[in-house]
């Protein structure tokens, strides 16, 4: 008996290991294709977007003296230059609305989304006289497309000029008057969106603020609607003021008459599942299903008097291991919840036809295929619901202890094991 015990657990152990190489391969898998499949999603869809308030100003033309050295003299002149006096923002009134689109690249879904872009931005000429100005509209990403871009003042629009990552316009206000420019575009992205309170936020490429600014904004309104749940406020960001649920999403409101703040309003897309990650994180665990499966099925055939050579553990062990291959595979071509389905299926069918000629079919279908189902497919499902794998696996476990422990609670184990002179308690 304790030979064929330690054969049990050598055999356990080399699944172990075989478990542990197939999930460092899945997770190196994704990594590494993870890193170039971004700049390809970037590439064709979009990538991340920050836009900011356009930035507004008037021009004066002023003379300057400027120093040039010709034939070894130097030589003072006189030129006309183009200086750029900053008009702040009276009022803002900007509406985002965000339709999630996923897109699926190998082992991993990307969190892409449409945004229609719309913004109202009032000013005023403060000065004496009618003044030349200058709208500059920074855009939200470079790695993306924009349809129906425009400038609008006072309801008319703007001829454009598109140069670096901007648009820019002019036009003459008369002096003292108030006016509203509007931007409007419909664009995507992917992962996250943000609104920058300034125009002049200096960002990472990640999307995060490399030299965050304390800026101001007043009689500022801003009104995000989505077509989905489940999203998230990343860290230093501005969380809405008030919200409230919509058809298949939220309506999210940020209102300030005069607010100063370093952060931005972000807004972080939901994830779907997974598969790369989650077929490694499975097949890491799977030597916990093993280890409760062979557990049950040693004592039940231990109480039935089966005998169950080592060479039927291993085979059973490599159905357990079909189960993590088939479904590290599958997930790359069609859904996991399929891949998943699919899997389950053929582990199962390998054991309980396998056990059916080793024993027979009344414990292949009712012992081992229930220990199968309980410790195979549905503690590797717990894995569905974040945050409840620990505590389902910990349920089955505790279930699982009372079981045998009733069971077996009568057995004379140095019987069992045959130890001569035993003397039965």
């Amino acid at each position: 008996m304790i030979k064929r015990i330690s054969a049990i657990v050598f055999i356990f152990l080399c699944a172990s290991v075989a478990w542990g190489i197939l999930g460092s391969t899945i997770f190196f898998r994704t990594e590494h294709a993870g890193s170039s499949l971004s700049g390809r999603v970037a590439s064709t869809w979009g990538a991340p977007q920050q836009q900011a308030p356009p930035e507004i100003a008037y021009v004066s033309q002023e003379l300057r003296s400027v120093t040039t050295e010709e034939n070894g003299k130097k030589v003072i002149r006189e030129e006309k230059r183009e200086c750029f006096h900053p008009v702040p923002l009276e009022s803002s009134r900007v509406l985002a609305a965000l339709r999630i689109d996923y897109r699926q690249k190998g082992l991993l879904w990307f969190s892409t989304y449409h945004v229609d872009f719309e913004a109202q931005h009032a000013f005023t000429n403060s000065t004496a006289s009618d003044q030349m100005f200058v709208f500059r509209l920074p855009l939200p990403a470079k790695e993306t497309v924009y349809d129906n871009l425009a400038l609008y003042l006072d309801g008319k629009a703007l001829p454009l000029a598109i140069g670096g990552n901007e648009v820019t316009a002019r036009a003459t206000l008369p002096a003292g008057a108030t006016a509203v420019l509007k931007a409007a575009y419909r664009s995507q992205g992917q992962t996250s969106w943000r609104y920058s309170l300034t125009a002049n936020s200096q960002t990472a490429g990640d999307g995060q603020q490399a030299g965050r600014q304390v800026s101001q904004a007043k009689d500022f309104h801003l009104t995000l609607t989505t077509d989905f749940a489940g999203f998230d406020f990343p860290d230093n960001s501005l969380s809405p003021t008030s919200k409230r649920p919509i058809d298949n999403g939220w309506e999210l409101h940020w209102d300030y008459q005069n607010v100063v703040s370093g952060f931005d309003i972000a807004l972080k897309m939901p994830e779907k599942l997974q598969p790369g990650p989650l077929a490694g994180e499975i097949s890491y665990f799977a030597p916990v299903s093993l280890f409760f499966f062979f557990f049950l099925i040693f004592i039940l055939s231990t109480l039935r008097g089966i005998d169950l050579h080592p060479m039927n553990y291993f085979f059973l062990a490599a159905a357990f291991f079909a189960f993590h291959l088939l479904l590290a595979y599958l997930a790359d071509h069609i859904s996991i919840h399929l891949a998943f389905l699919l899997s389950s299926v053929v582990s199962l069918t390998l054991v309980v036809t396998y056990l059916r000629l080793v024993v027979n079919l009344r414990f292949a279908l009712l012992d081992a295929g229930i220990a199968q189902l309980i410790y195979l497919v549905l503690f590797s499902y717990a894995f569905f619901f974040e945050g409840f794998t620990g505590l389902a696996v910990t349920i089955g476990a505790v279930l699982t202890l009372f079981v045998v422990m009733q069971m077996t609670g009568r057995i004379r184990w140095s019987e069992r094991f045959g130890k001569p002179g035993a003397v039965p308690a």
